[in-house]
Order: structure tokens, then C-alpha cells, then sequence
């Protein structure tokens, strides 16, 4: 073939990749040669064995470390390894398998060389990966964002391995461009989009170059924990510091935990009453991907995709009144969608912003109009809730309200004895709870006073960040029928868990040997059931986004499952009859099709629905652009809508909102309204 026919064809390739020539292509900060030899360390032979006896001996599941086990870590080691099927190769898998019957044996042994093989092995697959996208990268020539039908296609979790390096490249083309497209958007010039990646990816070679042997170790334990059950898991000495850290860390700064999840940074929960929860910008399951120091508005986001999560917490903290700014994809955001923007004043978590708090609701308008209620909101289950609770109770009633509204929206739990505690302030005695352990025996923990602090109308509400100690609290009042429970399933998560450090008095290692968490009981309601997957199901359910299936306990791989045990020895107060849950519920409905706000809620449900199985994403800018103007022009649409219905003037954009403008509560005024109709119910029933 003549020369110039192979510079044709040459180029043709380049520009099809975005690369005009190898020359201008953004070189790699690290060589393959950089990369660690890794071998485990002197101690994880005893940490193995010990962390095999926590999860074998003392786990409610009583499992077995044997062949069947052995194959699933096995494969959740590689899911480790590689979550999207984007490094590894079909031929490296079919290697690895030569080991699925002997991962117990390592485990159990301690001997772990070829877990620590397999991993070097995938450390050589990511260099790779990431040196092919650098060499995509080129400042002078931007990717086609024209290219019709040009996919990206984000969750290859049912996808098969690649077979050859060719289909690898192709992947990659599309993740490089899919990057490149949302940095685009964001506003950056093509030489910033490519200055971003290179650090980006040279930041993922750097990690690589990092990894120890701890790193493996933690990888291997985790395959294990995960394999045994959701919430069991090992931290290695670092991970294990910062837990402990996190207890009183999170009460500084933004008041959040993360967590890393492959390549992000997830928040995992918030403080309640701290700086993030406050802002109402933020939920649990949302992803951080840039961080900004100071209120600058011209303040340059640093991209923290990939970071360790040490990097990104030291780039979060800072000195209490400091403003972080940050970008945040939300849960349910679909893939690509423009990160939102917000901003947040680090401080301490004072005891009182994350205690319980009462107000006192008054209906303005409509057949309830001069009718009051007290809503206690209850942010967590802290030590001596149930004291301050009779106290905002004594409040309600000089306040002549007619009932209580308890408000567990987003509680994620605490302590047991203060959910025994509260639920005791409204029956006279009897069981709340049972705790089963992995042999079978059962405790009723229960009231046992005698007395009923508050015998008026009650209604709780609860949506799915309502979990343990809140599931606990709602299930018996429910179960009793002592109260009316409204809003959405709750998480589901009904288990116990321990915290064991591995280190032992007499250990002569030098270096620390982490901890365990394993789950060592399940939570089941005084009818029997389960609170674990299932979470509760209120009286009256409110239309909701997002499929309980999809959020919460039932999410989890390797979850334990719903069962049931023997009923607890309990009398029913019927304080709400079928019937009248019933009336309710017919109620409910028709409010709920005549409130604009349920008309958002229902509407952003289709598009979740039509939307959740969706596993790829456009790479034609304008179709990305366009689906963003539209959420942007309903998202103004809606707040307009909304600003006059509350007396306001409509605005040309967001950023006009005023102030004292507040966003309306559908779900707690559709509750007052409840409240009231169950309070005159009740009226009735007593005459």
C-alpha cells in the first residue's frame, strides 16, 4: 500500500477517535512500571482469621466458609475489581475462575497470594485503560458532539466482558466522550474540558500508583463481608480510624458521611440539625463531584470524581462560618443530567439542632380553618428523647391544639430503648419489639409503667429515609392501632449490628489490625413480622417518586430476607377502624388529585418510570442541551406556579426566588387534614 494511502487511513482513525496524531495526545504522569508490587503484609494472616471466626461463628447467619461461599466472593471480588465491566478482560475472568473453590481455603488460611495476583493484574488493566484515555484527549481538536445515535452506555452491570482489547477501546471512546460532553455543559472551553480530564485521569493513574497492600486486603475481607450479608463488613486500620473519627467529625463541617462507591463520592447519611441537612439541598444517595471553596461565585469547582475519600473529606472540612460550594448529582437524577450547584456554610452540630421540636399548626382556610395541631419533628432517637418529647407534649396541650402529629421524616434511627421509651408515652403497657438472634432465641422488650402519658389522637409520619429505631416506633403504634401512620414506605432495615476491633491484648504487630461490623439479630414487630426489607407500610400512603424496590433495604445485595416469628402477647386499642382508614384513604385520594403539588409529585413518578431501566446516555449535545432547558423551564414553571398561589409575583429565573418565599409541605397539609378528620371520627365515636 502506498505511504500516502496509510497517512489517510491513519488520520481517519485519529479523527474518528478524536486524536489528530499520538504528538499532541495528553501523555500519562506515571508508567506502567510505577505500579506497586503487592504482596500481603505479615499480619493480614491472623486479621483473615480472625475476621473469618467474627463472620462465621458470630453472624446471625450462621454461615459456612465453604465452595458455595467461596464462588460468590469470588465474584464480588471482581465486581470490585472492575463494577462495569470496563477493565478486565473475558480472558482475565476465565483465569480468575481457576480460583472460585479456593477463596475459602485462602480466607480461612490466610493465605492470600492469589487474591493479591488477580488484583496486580487488574491494576495493569486500569493503567491501560487510562493511558488510552489520555490519548484520546487533544486541546486543538474537540469531539463531534453531532454524531447521531452516539451512546454512552453507563450501567453495563448485566453486560457481558469484553473479549478483545478493540471492544475496550470502543467503551472507553464513549466514556472519554461522555466525560468530556458533561464538562462541556457545564460551561468549560474545550482546552479547560481537556485540562480537567488529564487531571482527572492522570489523578486515577497517581491512585493507582498508591495502592498497598492494605488496599488489597480490604478489597478481599469486603468480597467476603458482602458474600455473608449487606451491613457486615471489615476496616482496614485507616478506614476503621476515620469511623471512629466520623462520630464527632460529622458534627463539624457540613454534617454529612460519605462514603466512596466505585468512582464517586456518596453521601451516605446526614447529621441531623447540621449544616447539610439544614439546607435541604442534599439526601442521602446523591453523588459529590466538585468542590469549591468560599461564596465567590466565579470560585473555581475542583472535579473530585475518582478522589480516595480521605482527599475528599480534607477538601470538605474547613473552619466553622466557611462557605463549600458543590456540585451534586441527585439520586434520582438520570445519567448525565447537569450537576446542581449548591452552597453551604460549615459549622458545629449543636445538641439542640438536632433535638426534637414542637409547632404548633394552624389551618388557615377550609372546613379545618382556626383548628390547631402540634407537630413534634423528630430528627433522630438520642439519649433522653422521650423526656424531651413529654415536655413538647405538655407544650401542645397548653396550647389547646387537638393532637399530635409525630414527624420521622428522614429519622434513620438510633437508640433502641428511646423508640421502647417513646412508643411507651402512648399505651399503658405491653410489648413494643422482638429481637431474635442468629440460634433462634427471642426477647420482648416492652412498656412496662402502666401509665399512658398522652391517650389523644396521634398521627406519625414517616417516608423511606424512616428506618430502624423510627420502623421500630411506627410498626408498634401501627400494630396497636394507637395511631394513624401516613406518608411513604419506610427503608426496611430491621437488623442489628456489633462493632469488633480485631486488635488483641497480647498482639506484637506493629501496625494496627482494624475492626469488624457484622449483624448479629433482626427486629420484628409485636405481630410478628419482619420490619427488614419491608420497612412499614403506612395507614395512608402518599404518592411518592421513586419504587420502594428501588430505594432502601430491599436494594441492598445480600440483604437478609422478610420472615415472620410468633405474635407477642398484646391487646388491640382499636383506635382506628378499618373503616375509617378506609374513608381516609378515599379521602386522601381526592385531595391528593386536586393539590397541584401531588400533580409534580405523580408527574416526575412517570417520567422515573419510564425512565429507571434506562442504562445509556446521548452524546449529541444539543438533544443533552435540550433535555436540560426543559428542566429548567418546568422546574421555573412550577416555581412560579407556586410563588402565586402564595401571593408572590412570578420571576424570570430561579435566581429571583425571594427570600421569604417557602417551599409548601403537600405531605404534611394533606396530614393535617387527615389529623382533623380522624380527630372529629373520634368525636363521634365517643358520643
Amino acid at each position: 500500500m502506498p505511504k500516502v494511502t496509510m497517512k489517510k487511513l491513519a488520520l481517519a482513525v485519529a479523527l474518528q477517535l478524536g486524536v489528530v496524531s499520538a504528538a499532541v495526545a495528553v501523555p500519562p504522569a506515571h508508567q506502567l512500571e510505577d505500579l506497586p508490587k503487592l504482596s500481603q503484609q505479615e499480619q493480614h494472616s491472623v486479621v483473615s482469621q480472625r475476621v473469618t471466626t467474627y463472620f462465621t461463628r458470630y453472624h446471625f447467619k450462621n454461615m459456612e466458609l465453604d465452595n458455595a461461599l467461596s464462588e460468590q466472593i469470588l465474584d464480588r471480588y471482581l465486581e470490585m475489581l472492575d463494577y462495569n465491566k470496563m477493565f478486565l478482560l473475558r480472558s482475565d475472568i476465565e483465569q480468575a475462575s481457576e480460583y472460585k473453590h479456593l477463596f475459602d481455603d485462602m480466607i480461612h488460611s490466610g493465605k492470600l497470594s492469589p487474591a493479591y495476583s488477580l488484583f496486580e493484574q487488574a491494576l495493569k488493566r486500569n493503567y491501560q485503560r487510562y493511558e488510552y484515555a489520555l490519548g484520546l484527549l487533544d486541546k486543538e481538536q474537540p469531539f463531534d458532539f453531532t454524531v447521531e445515535s452516539d451512546r454512552y452506555h453507563y450501567d453495563r452491570e448485566d453486560a457481558q466482558w469484553a473479549t478483545t482489547t478493540e471492544e475496550l477501546d470502543e467503551l472507553w471512546r464513549q466514556r472519554v466522550k461522555y466525560d468530556a460532553l458533561n464538562l462541556t455543559m457545564t460551561g468549560k472551553e474545550w482546552p479547560d474540558v481537556v485540562e480537567t480530564l488529564e487531571k482527572r485521569y492522570n489523578n486515577a493513574l497517581k491512585r493507582l500508583t498508591q495502592t498497598n497492600s492494605e488496599d488489597v486486603f480490604q478489597t478481599v475481607m469486603n468480597a467476603f463481608a458482602r458474600s455473608v450479608e449487606a451491613h457486615t463488613s471489615y476496616l482496614s486500620p485507616a478506614n476503621a480510624e476515620r469511623f471512629e473519627q466520623n462520630m464527632n467529625l460529622s458534627l463539624e463541617g457540613i454534617g454529612a458521611v460519605l462514603q466512596s462507591e466505585f468512582d464517586y463520592t456518596v453521601i451516605r447519611s446526614l447529621v441531623p440539625g447540621g449544616p447539610a441537612d439544614k439546607s435541604g439541598a442534599v439526601a442521602p444517595e446523591d453523588k459529590i463531584v466538585a468542590v469549591a471553596q468560599g461564596d465567590d461565585e466565579d470560585a473555581e469547582f475542583v472535579d473530585i470524581v475518582g478522589w480516595r475519600l480521605d482527599e475528599v473529606v480534607e477538601l470538605i472540612k474547613g473552619p466553622k462560618g466557611t462557605t463549600v460550594q458543590l456540585q451534586v448529582l441527585k439520586a434520582n437524577q438520570a445519567a448525565g443530567a447537569k450537576p446542581s450547584e449548591i452552597s453551604i456554610v460549615r459549622d458545629e452540630v449543636k445538641l439542640e439542632d438536632r433535638a426534637a421540636k414542637v409547632e404548633i399548626k394552624t389551618m388557615e382556610e377550609g372546613p379545618y380553618a382556626g383548628r390547631s395541631m402540634g407537630v413534634i419533628t423528630i430528627p433522630s432517637f438520642y439519649h433522653k428523647l422521650s423526656d424531651d418529647v413529654k415536655k413538647l407534649i405538655q407544650e401542645v396541650t397548653e396550647a389547646d391544639a387537638e393532637g399530635v402529629i409525630i414527624d420521622l421524616r428522614g429519622n434513620g434511627g438510633g437508640s433502641l430503648q428511646e423508640s421502647i421509651a417513646l412508643t411507651g408515652l402512648f399505651i399503658d403497657e405491653g410489648p413494643v419489639v422482638q429481637v431474635t438472634d442468629g440460634s433462634g432465641r427471642r426477647e420482648v422488650n416492652g412498656d412496662r409503667d402502666g401509665e399512658t402519658f398522652y391517650g389523644g389522637p396521634l398521627v406519625v409520619m414517616v417516608d423511606r429515609y424512616s428506618a430502624s429505631a423510627s420502623e421500630i416506633f411506627a410498626a408498634a403504634l401501627q400494630d396497636y392501632e394507637r395511631a394513624l401512620i401516613v406518608g411513604e414506605n419506610t427503608y426496611g432495615k430491621g437488623t442489628v449490628q456489633q462493632h469488633r476491633g480485631l486488635q488483641r491484648r497480647f498482639d506484637f504487630f506493629d501496625e494496627p489490625l482494624g475492626s469488624v461490623q457484622y449483624t448479629i439479630a433482626k427486629f420484628y414487630r409485636i405481630n410478628g413480622g419482619s420490619t427488614q426489607m419491608k420497612g412499614v407500610r403506612p395507614d395512608v400512603a402518599f404518592p411518592t417518586v421513586t419504587d420502594p424496590e428501588t430505594f432502601g433495604e430491599s436494594s441492598q445485595e445480600n440483604a437478609l430476607p422478610w420472615d415472620k416469628i410468633d405474635t407477642a402477647d398484646y391487646r388491640n386499642l382499636e383506635f382506628i377502624s378499618a373503616n375509617k382508614l378506609a374513608e381516609l384513604n378515599a379521602l386522601k385520594a381526592k385531595n391528593v388529585k386536586q393539590n397541584p403539588e401531588f400533580k409534580y409529585v405523580l408527574e416526575d413518578a412517570e417520567k422515573y418510570q419510564q425512565e429507571k431501566d434506562k442504562t445509556w446516555v446521548s452524546l449529541v449535545l444539543a438533544e443533552r442541551e435540550a433535555e436540560d432547558q426543559a428542566n429548567e423551564d418546568k422546574a421555573l414553571a412550577r416555581t412560579n406556579e407556586r410563588l402565586v398561589r402564595a401571593g408572590f409575583e412570578a420571576v424570570d429565573s430561579l435566581d429571583d426566588v425571594p427570600e421569604e418565599f417557602e417551599l409548601p409541605d403537600p405531605y404534611l397539609n394533606e396530614t393535617l387534614v387527615l389529623s382533623f378528620e380522624l380527630i372529629d371520627t373520634m368525636k363521634l365515636a365517643m358520643h
